[in-house]
Order: structure tokens, then C-alpha cells, then sequence
């Protein structure tokens, strides 16, 4: 399961106001190789589900996750801070045995 926090659920409600995104969009999370650690998250709206997707719904959001990123991203949360030290989301990955100064590319 992927969860979303409070705050991301308010950050993803206000972006998809703002950028007047489709009502039926969705969050679709996914990994890709690359970045400093290896691995890099992404993170988009979409609007069509693919065959192989696993979708979930957490806080009245729904997030989809191709089949091989999901083995990369179980159990992991969402969240989104705009404080000072940092403005964004970001990825609390259970499974990351490393990840960079930046937080945006980890390793398993």
C-alpha cells in the first residue's frame, strides 16, 4: 500500500485546483533508474490506469503505481512539507537503504 499524508492530500488537492487539472486525475508514483543513489522517484497526475497498475486509495486520493516501481515503493508515504528548511514532497520509503542529501534518488 502506498499512504499519503495530511499535508500532501492538501498540497495535491491545491495543485490540481491551481493547475485546473482534470477532476478524475489521479497521483501516478513511480521509480526509474537514475539519480545520485541509483534509483529515482517520480510523481505526476494521470488520468487513465494502465493494465498493470495497483491502485489505491488513501485519505480520498487515489495513487497508482506501475507493477515494478510497487515493488520498490510498499509501504511507503507521501508527504509534503513547506517549511523552511525545504519546500516539496518527498518519499518516507521503508525499504530505502540509502538516499541522497536531496532525497529525490535512493538505493534497496
Amino acid at each position: 500500500m502506498i499512504k499519503i499524508s495530511n499535508n500532501a492530500k492538501t498540497e495535491v488537492e491545491r495543485l490540481k485546483a491551481a493547475d485546473q487539472v482534470a477532476a478524475d486525475a489521479f497521483i501516478r508514483v513511480g521509480v526509474q533508474g537514475g539519480g545520485c543513489s541509483g534509483l529515482i522517484y517520480q510523481l505526476d497526475f494521470d488520468t487513465e490506469f494502465q493494465d498493470t497498475d495497483k491502485i489505491f486509495e488513501d485519505k480520498g486520493v487515489k495513487i497508482a503505481v506501475d507493477k515494478k516501481s510497487f515493488l520498490y515503493l510498499v509501504g511507503t508515504e507521501l508527504d509534503y512539507s513547506g517549511g523552511l528548511n525545504g519546500k516539496g514532497f518527498s518519499f518516507i520509503n521503508p525499504n530505502a537503504s540509502r538516499t541522497c542529501g536531496c532525497g529525490e534518488s535512493f538505493s534497496i
